[in-house]
């Protein structure tokens, strides 16, 4: 009786001890990341980038059973680099501040205004001027919603506004 021993393909044995590596090591990694970040999240962005980090480089470990430790201090390092990114971002958040305006309360009684003089606009006018400023569209992509020339486009535009000016601005 003969028995057949299939082996199994190198990829396949590598995918295995990435499994069991991925078992042993995982959960420890995952609270490691959580203590260092405090975000379930970003913490297993952090595993799950390590763990390709040093699965990456498994080969060239000298002392594979040191991956623990590979496996710690790469969460560590990309903790930290994830939280220089995150002070680097508010800096330029608090930089670009500082360069505008600091905008006022909302005026509930402005906003009304505005809503109710669009609202009594012809429908044509509201609709271009909602595409163009409200959804932000170039005056070709407005004429493609509203199926008419970009002339008409700015036609419709200038005379909402026109309008618009005459019922919201306060006579001085």
């Amino acid at each position: 009786m003969k028995t057949e021993t299939t082996e199994m393909p190198r990829e396949g044995t590598q995918t295995g001890r990435q499994a069991e590596l991925y078992a042993r090591h995982g959960p420890g990694a995952k609270r490691l990341a959580y203590l260092l970040t405090g975000d379930r999240p970003t913490a297993e962005d952090l595993v799950q980038e390590a763990f390709i980090r040093v699965f990456g480089r498994f080969r060239d470990l000298r002392n594979p059973s040191s991956f623990e430790w590979y496996l710690r201090r790469t969460v560590v390092n990309l903790a930290n680099s994830h939280f220089r990114r995150l002070r680097t971002e508010r800096e330029y958040v608090q930089r670009r501040r500082g360069e505008q305006p600091t905008p006022s309360a909302p005026d509930v009684v402005s906003r009304l205004a505005m809503w109710q003089a669009l609202q009594r606009l012809p429908q044509r006018q509201r609709a271009a001027i909602v595409l163009r400023y409200y959804e932000d569209l170039s005056e070709a992509a407005t004429a493609d919603v509203l199926r008419c020339p970009v002339g008409t486009v700015k036609s419709l535009v200038s005379r909402g506004l026109v309008r618009l000016r005459s019922e919201v601005t306060p006579d001085a």
